[in-house]
């Protein structure tokens, strides 16, 4: 049974890996100073963070139309698929999700849409579970599974460098509680369950840096570990080799999404995770 998984940008798959495993990525909108832009395209994720504290008029984001999810579910249904998956960002972080799944009604049963209830690589690791469970000829249920057992298992964690952009996003209701005075603390935020968790703060970024190591040991065994940054990849770095642990596979350095990053902003720091 041949089923095709899609997924959006937020997921931050590598391209190498969306290569790969035959992977479809819808991208997220990017908008500058008016002007709608697909994730990756027209401005890089270096550029864009580089240029993010000094923009006049703050970006947003936009999620991409139900049609454009319409005409991939049936060039996929049309060129062989039996099937479509597509796992998408947390519905209560985003409205990807709602577009997916008003889309998948013109196609009934064979089109799943999941709300991975995560962001970024926590995304990404149900997307390359489902994937390989697809390219291994399992059954649509037996993908289902599999997406369910990593949903379970994954762990994000970030650092931010200031509390500003996600208290100007209103997106998260402790930060917009939040007031002017205590913007230069460096908070920590776990997405669980859909939301963001609001973990402390401190008031130093070398004291933020061995906080997060700190969550990592916590988090106990793991199997896939990928470090997250906005452009900081130096101290992105630094925290992988601190960190000695086996793992099924090479871990990964990625620079968030500007689709997230808009959000959170530069210099953040984070981990996503898949538990033993």
């Amino acid at each position: 049974m041949a089923i095709a998984i899609v997924t959006d940008s937020t997921a931050d798959l590598p391209d190498n890996l969306v290569q790969e495993k035959n992977i479809i990525v819808v991208p997220a909108i990017l908008v500058i100073d008016g002007k709608s832009l697909e994730d990756g395209r027209g401005i890089t994720r270096e550029d864009f963070y580089t240029c993010l504290p000094s923009m006049q008029i703050p970006p947003t984001t936009a999620t991409p139309s139900i049609g454009s999810f319409e005409q991939i579910f049936e060039h996929l249904l049309r060129s062989g698929y039996q099937s479509v998956v597509s796992i998408h960002v947390s519905s209560l972080l985003s409205g990807i999700y709602n577009s997916a799944k008003t889309a998948a009604k013109s196609f009934k049963d064979y089109v799943k849409v999941i709300d991975s209830g995560q962001l970024s690589l926590g995304i990404g690791y149900q997307v390359l579970a489902a994937a390989d469970a697809a390219a291994r000829g399992i059954s649509l249920e037996g993908v289902l599974q599999e997406i369910e057992w990593v949903r379970q298992r994954v762990r994000v964690v970030a650092m931010l460098d200031t509390l500003e952009y996600v208290r100007r996003s209103g997106r998260v209701s402790w930060a917009k509680a939040r007031i002017s005075s205590v913007l230069n603390i460096k908070p920590y935020m776990e997405v669980k369950e859909g939301k963001v968790l609001n973990l402390g703060q401190v008031r130093t970024r070398k004291k933020g840096i061995n906080g997060l190591l700190e969550m990592f040991f916590q988090t106990g065994a793991v199997e896939k570990m990928t470090i997250l940054h906005t452009n900081a990849e130096k101290d992105a770095r630094e925290i992988l080799s601190r960190i000695k642990v086996n793992l099924t596979e090479p871990p990964l350095i990625v620079n968030v999404t500007t689709i997230v990053g808009t959000h959170i902003g530069p210099n953040a720091l984070g981990f996503a995770v898949v538990r033993k």
